[in-house]
């Protein structure tokens, strides 16, 4: 599976409010670092952010940790696995 279709997945399970595990490499573009993979046991994704809130809108994908109640981000291309299935980036 690649990235796209997994987001596809990610995004029609989240409208049902199902969630599903994923992993991504972690990335800081301030500092221009990264903290390394980031593991998601239990998330579902948010709404995605306009260009107006954020110029990289079109890359980043707003999650929330069900674990842990946290809405954070993740860089698409940088999405890893889907539900225990390692993911290619085309």
């Amino acid at each position: 599976m690649n990235v796209y279709e997994a987001l596809a997945e990610m995004r029609r399970l989240s409208e049902e409010d199902r969630s599903f595990s994923f992993s991504f490499m972690s990335y800081n573009p301030t500092k221009g670092t990264s903290d390394g993979i980031v593991y998601v046991r239990r998330g579902v994704l948010r709404h995605r952010e306009t260009k107006e809130h954020n110029k990289n809108a079109d890359l980043i994908e707003g999650y929330t940790d069900l674990e842990t109640g946290e809405p954070r981000r993740f860089y698409q291309p940088l999405l890893m696995t889907f539900n225990g299935q390692k993911l290619i980036l085309v």
